[in-house]
């Protein structure tokens, strides 16, 4: 399957994700609460792009579902809420958003190589599954994902469904660190699409912003995410736990999960990887400590 006819089947297959989640919005029992419907149009538009996955057999068709569909929940909760379109506040968020979803969905694409592959991670975690690769893949792969992405964006249903002012200098800060992460995360993914053109087997990447961190496009990521927080912290206060527990998530699957299979397959592919791992901060970026004495030996005291 060439690569175009892989992004025109996947582009099939969100646009009837989408429209069976708003036939949801629309002929679906209204449950009173806005967060609600939204969330249950979401997981059936992730049904059926685990569909589609199931039918490709690749879980990667789920790739792009992270980045998709927060500007639509945005703009769904944004229309459907009392705000108005002149909240200024809410224009500021959509612009964050926006282009960190437009740049995150452009680098899986310029990176995605088509439907004949599939991220490495999907495969070793249905291969551990065994007989459960079914389940694993429907719940590990597509469904807590999803449930993460709409905790993450939470603050933001918050924030464009309120109608009280906003802390200002609040919403500023939240609009730099979100430009920050973006920023980061693009640096980060530059630098290792030119080192991924170039690299020789064996090779590790620590120059850049990946001499600062061993991950900084998921630092950049989650930062992102506390952003959206501090979006809905902005517009409500008194809902604080509600806008950090999208992040807490976040960072639980990055430094629970993500990170620990990048740096395993790492050392395992990589002699030199246990090198960086000395000098560069595994997750916060800070100044790599300084390399060891290529023969340096410990002096034993006596």
């Amino acid at each position: 399957m060439s690569r175009t006819t892989s992004f025109v089947r996947v582009v099939i297959a969100y646009v009837v994700a989408l429209g069976v989640a708003a036939a949801w919005l629309w002929l679906g029992p209204d449950t009173g609460h806005l967060w609600l419907d939204t969330l249950v149009a979401d997981l059936w538009a992730t049904l059926v792009i685990f569909g589609f996955s199931r039918r490709y057999s690749n879980s990667s068709m789920y790739d792009a579902y992270w980045s998709v569909i927060p500007p639509v929940l945005l703009v769904y909760w944004w229309v459907a809420g009392d705000v108005g379109i002149g909240a200024v506040h809410c224009w500021v968020i959509a612009v964050v958003v926006a282009v960190w979803a437009i740049r995150l969905t452009a680098n899986w694409a310029i990176g995605w190589p088509g439907l004949h592959h599939e991220d490495w991670r999907y495969g070793l975690l249905k291969e551990r599954a065994g007989g459960a690769a079914f389940i694993v893949d429907l719940f590990a792969i597509h469904v807590i994902p999803t449930i993460q992405v709409f905790l993450g964006m939470v603050p933001v249903y918050i924030a464009v469904t309120h109608s009280d002012s906003t802390i200002g200098w609040l919403t500023a800060l939240a609009a730099v660190v979100g430009v920050a992460a973006i920023s980061l995360e693009y640096v980060a993914d530059a630098q290792l699409r030119r080192f991924a053109a170039h690299r020789r087997p064996g090779s590790v990447l620590d120059t850049g912003v990946w001499s600062w961190s061993r991950h900084p496009n998921y630092f950049g990521e989650c930062s992102f995410w506390v952003a959206m927080a501090l979006f809905g912290i902005a517009a409500s206060p008194s809902d604080w736990w509600w806008s950090l527990v999208g992040v807490v998530v976040m960072l639980a699957m990055f430094l629970g999960a993500s990170i620990p299979m990048m740096e395993q397959r790492s050392l395992s592919r990589r002699p030199g990887y246990s090198d960086v791992v000395d000098r560069v901060s595994r997750f916060v970026p800070r100044p790599p400590r300084r390399a060891r004495p290529p023969h340096a030996t410990e002096r034993i005291p006596g």
